[in-house]
């Protein structure tokens, strides 16, 4: 769970950007997106090959 206390005199709108980045950096928003609407098991087997192949290009061999 992501928490913010407030630091000194920040404002609202300070903390609430915290949080936001904090959620970026959690993939939380990923996930929410993700998971909003359905997803055909076939488009999940092909976005999961896609990252495969992403992350394989990406490692030093």
């Amino acid at each position: 769970m992501i928490k913010v206390k407030s630091r000194g005199n920040e404002s609202i709108e300070q903390m609430l950007r915290r949080f936001k980045k904090m959620c970026e950096k959690e993939g939380l928003t990923k996930e929410i997106k993700r998971t909003s609407y359905y997803e055909k098991p076939s488009e999940r087997r092909r976005r999961r090959a896609r990252k495969a192949i992403k992350r394989a290009e990406k490692s030093p061999l």
